[in-house]
């Protein structure tokens, strides 16, 4: 090189083309046509605007940057365990970066802990659980176990007339530093699984005595409790064994007095995913204050609505995880080149994509027809009720099921780029099986399932009238309920198919639902796909005569 030649301008080697732009300044909600579509059927239509508006606003607000900042920042920076102050106080606090909270005064200020206070509560409240959770899941654990600790706390109504105004409020009032009565706001946790015991809470070791010098059903705890989420909560509901068996207990972490109550926080859980949010170990020492709720012995009876209500945010949760997804890899194809054209153009790639928003689309409809059916029950209406009690243990099993391989499908529209941290799909698979483990893996939900069409004959009945308004609109979706209907009458080795049960009844429902509601090109390809066995078990393999273009059309945002 000589003296005089200029030196080479690095800027020039790294021009950036052909890199989609962030998938930000959007409206989540607007621009999902499955989630709008399925409010406004199902919201009463005096307050459908209304409910419009407001899910709007927040689909604006989970689009935006600073919201997208939020949920990047919160998952990079995940809580820290302090055991002790800098004297050596036990003072067992778990400390979250501040996107955290901020996340968490957005969401309880959409109303994500309170379905109680208007009609369609629980429809509304799931659709902007749905919106928000898409900005960051970890987030939605304390917010989803706050809204459902209620219909358990009502077995106690003096305990919920203290604690239910707070669960259910709109203002996000952190830290323990006050007792309940002195905040605007409180968040709920649960401590149910033990070390030895899991899914197994009749097997709980930990002993509630009574205290006798206190007012009635008031006790001591002594045990642990092996996965304990959101540490920091206001109050808790654990299970734990009283003299007349397994009972549902209050356990605050702040007393009436203003001091602490014993809540030894052991340790921190290191997870796969759902990193900005705490799961702990804790231990009561025997000097743990409680309060029960419920009748002794009647714990998992209590419990049981709690559960059904979280168990509805898992397939909530899982059908956001996908929507999320598919609206990611939609984006990225849209603007990405290669070959020529654009990756969303090309016929193999538009396949992959339709069949991720199928099976998107069939998950958010059904995740609100469920919450539909909780506003109907919570009402008076036996059919809903019935309904739920089958059609959420196999909704649970088969959708949070189906989110972790469209999520590496969805990655892996993004090639290269997608398995970097940066595009946040990592981020999205890492999270995919959480809800199939939360509140029951897939065995508890298929036996869960089994149970109900044994004790409740109701439940298979309002199941067969859901699913009987499409009789005969499309002839695969009929075959299909009659195979579920064979294999109901064939109980021989019955637990030993219980998933394959808990699946098909889970098809033939978003089936039945894509037929009465969604446009022609995506129930049929559903159909063809899902119940007619014209497809390949990897996606992207919907068959010949699918309107790929409709369907992806439809499924994709516009930023």
């Amino acid at each position: 090189m000589s003296a005089t030649a200029a030196a080479p301008d690095s800027a020039s080697t790294h021009t950036v083309a052909n890199q989609p732009p962030p998938l930000v300044e959007y409206d989540l909600f607007t621009e999902d046509h499955a989630l709008a579509e399925a409010v406004a059927r199902h919201v009463a239509p005096e307050r459908a605007e209304e409910a419009r508006g407001e899910l709007s606003a927040l689909g604006r607000a989970a689009g935006s940057a600073e919201a997208q900042e939020w949920g990047r920042q919160a998952n990079e920076c995940p809580p820290v365990l302090r055991t002790h102050d800098r004297y050596g106080h036990r003072i067992d606090e778990v400390e979250f970066h501040p996107a955290w909270h901020r996340l968490m005064e957005r969401g309880v200020a959409a109303g994500l802990t309170d379905p109680w206070s208007r009609p369609d509560g629980q429809l509304r409240r799931s659709a902007a659980f749905y919106v928000w959770s898409q900005v960051e899941a970890g987030h939605g654990c304390p917010l989803s176990m706050t809204h459902a600790a209620v219909p358990a706390l009502r077995r106690e109504p003096e305990v919920a007339a203290e604690w239910e105004p707070l669960l259910a409020s709109h203002t996000y009032d952190y830290g323990l530093d006050r007792p309940a009565s002195a905040k605007a706001g409180a968040i709920a946790g649960m401590g149910m699984t033990e070390k030895q015991g899991g899914s197994d809470v009749r097997a709980n070791t930990t002993a509630a005595v009574p205290l006798t010098s206190g007012g009635e059903g008031e006790y001591v705890l002594t045990g642990h409790k092996w996965f304990c989420s959101a540490p920091m909560s206001d109050v808790f509901l654990v299970l734990a064994q009283a003299p007349g068996g397994l009972t549902c207990f209050l356990v605050p972490r702040v007393l009436p007095d203003g001091t602490r109550n014993t809540f030894r926080i052991q340790r921190l859980k290191d997870k796969l995913g759902n990193r900005s949010n705490a799961s702990s170990e804790v231990e009561f020492d025997g000097t743990t204050w409680a309060r029960r709720v419920g009748e002794e012995g009647r714990g998992v009876a209590t419990i049981i609505e709690m559960v059904a209500a979280t168990r509805l945010d898992c397939v909530t949760g899982s059908a956001a995880l996908m929507r999320q997804a598919v609206a990611q890899a939609a984006h990225h194809t849209a603007h990405r080149a290669a070959f020529g054209t654009t990756l969303i153009d090309q016929p193999l790639m538009k396949n992959v994509l339709a069949d991720l928003a199928i099976e998107s689309e069939a998950a958010t409809a059904l995740a609100m027809r469920l919450a539909a059916a909780y506003d109907g029950a919570a009402a008076g209406d036996a059919q809903d009720r019935a309904f739920l009690r089958l059609a959420v243990p196999a909704a649970k099993y088969w959708v949070t099921k189906r989110a972790t391989p469209l999520a590496a499908e969805a990655l892996e529209c993004l090639g290269g780029n997608g398995y970097v941290e940066e595009s946040g799909m990592p981020r999205l698979l890492r999270e995919s099986p959480l809800n199939s483990i939360w509140e029951g893996s897939g065995n508890v939900q298929s036996l869960d399932m089994l149970r109900a069409l044994q004790r409740s004959p109701d439940s298979l009945n309002a199941f067969l009238s859901e699913i009987g308004q499409t009789r005969g609109a499309d002839h695969r979706l009929d075959d299909a309920v009659k195979e579920v209907l064979s294999d109901l009458g064939d109980l021989d080795g019955i637990e030993g198919r219980a998933r394959r049960l808990a699946e098909n009844m889970a098809l033939v429902l978003q089936g039945s639902l894509l037929v009465r509601y969604a446009p022609a090109a995506v129930a049929d390809a559903f159909c063809a796909s899902r119940l007619g066995g014209d497809s390949g078990l990897a996606f992207g393999t919907l068959p010949v005569g699918a309107d790929t273009g409709a369907i992806v059309e439809r499924a994709l945002p516009t930023a």
